[in-house]
């Protein structure tokens, strides 16, 4: 019964994103590239290693991920705001934009290599070679592919992709929720949820949050979609983004947390595939075909990002193919010198110092308004925080 509730919430999901009236919607179209973005890799990842490392606590952390993430927001959606309507900027404001694209040029290349790495662990997790040694094998593979595309021509055809592995991850992912709801019912009625304390004292539980906030990034992307849509387009598809991710974060997070003990899971990145394995037989092999399609989809979108940001700050004497060897010669490094949880930490601490310029430029944006200024500054301070002190996973 439960497998085929979540068939039918996938087909129905599926069915609501192709609806015409709502997929040609401008604003649900300038929704669904950050909302993508933020449910993305992190999605996949996240639930295990909240529910590992702060138990009962889980949907807190969560929580206070989301809050932290609208706040970054804010200062964006502020700066988009200054930006287009064509009001006069201070020159270290102007700088600050420049060394923050420089950031974000940076966090793409960490990020591409975050996906591509979970792109290979999930690639090999239902076969027999379900081992680091060959998941790196296929993150490199990948690596040497996009390399080899974006060389020689272009990432055009692989971008078509993106809006096909959106309506799949979404689907899937909203099947999934109906399982887990599902499974949370059954484990209360059985008198068997969890509720365990949690696994990291001290200073661990902060340092280890500030090293998640990639898993809640990507509502940045609005912020680049001004050859498409309006500020207020994208101002507003912003905090859709961000609001519908909170909610669907948070359902997953509490019914996850509950109804699966620490100790009924091993921490690994691809934890969410066994555990679903138990709610329902139809879920590991879907979750797997999500993760593939969207993985693969957001390296290329971070690639030609990446790419195209290097190419813009050098003024051309960087090109975006040389670029792009840059990226994957980093990426391969990391790939093969650390494990996904350090990846994640590092991509993190990018997106937040990136997070921290930009609420260092609405700090100087905000001018008289004092206390604006003194909150966008009190959030620069927390990126650099963020990006000094976080820490991956044990």
């Amino acid at each position: 019964m439960l497998t085929f509730l979540i068939l039918v919430a996938i087909i129905a999901t599926a069915a609501l994103l192709m609806y015409p009236p709502l997929a040609n919607a401008p604003l649900w179209r300038a929704t669904i590239t950050p909302l993508a973005s933020i449910i993305g890799s992190g999605f996949l990842v996240l639930g295990p290693i909240l529910t590992a490392s702060y138990g009962a606590y889980a949907p807190l952390v969560m929580a206070s991920l989301c809050l932290v993430a609208y706040l970054f927001g804010s200062a964006i959606r502020r700066n988009i705001t200054e930006l287009y309507a064509g009001l006069p900027r201070a020159p270290w404001a102007e700088r600050l934009d420049i060394a923050a694209s420089w950031v974000l040029a940076f966090a793409y290349i960490i990020s591409v290599s975050y996906y591509l790495n979970l792109f290979g662990a999930f690639g090999v997790s239902l076969t027999p070679l379900n081992d680091a040694y060959h998941a790196r094998l296929l993150t490199s593979a990948v690596f040497m592919l996009i390399l080899v595309v974006g060389w020689t021509r272009g990432f055009s055809a692989l971008e078509r992709m993106e809006q096909f592995s959106v309506g799949l991850k979404l689907a899937i992912i909203a099947g999934l929720l109906v399982g887990l709801i599902g499974y949370f019912l059954r484990q209360e009625a059985a008198h068997q949820l969890a509720l365990t304390p949690p696994s990291l004292t001290g200073w661990a539980p902060l340092m280890v949050a500030f090293g998640l906030i990639v898993t809640v990034q990507g509502f940045e992307t609005s912020r680049y979609l001004g050859e498409t849509y309006s500020a207020a387009t994208r101002i507003e598809s912003m905090r859709m983004a961000q609001g519908f991710s909170t909610a669907i974060y948070l359902i997953y997070i509490v019914f996850l947390t509950f109804s699966f003990a620490p100790g009924d899971m091993s921490l690994n990145e691809t934890a969410i595939i066994d555990m679903m394995a138990i709610v329902a037989p139809i879920l590991p092999a879907l979750l797997v075909a999500a993760a593939l399609s969207a993985q693969f989809s957001a390296a290329v979108a971070d690639t030609s990002g990446s790419g195209g940001l290097m190419t813009e700050l050098t003024r051309g004497r960087v090109s975006p193919r040389q670029a792009y060897a840059i990226l994957v010669t980093i990426g391969l490094c990391l790939t093969w010198a650390a494990n996904i949880f350090e990846i994640i930490s590092y991509a993190s601490r990018a997106f937040a110092l990136y997070y921290a310029l930009q609420a260092a430029i609405a700090a100087i944006g905000a001018g008289r308004q004092r206390h604006r200024a003194l909150g966008f500054s009190a959030l620069s301070a927390l990126g650099v925080a963020i990006a000094l002190f976080g820490q991956s996973v044990e």
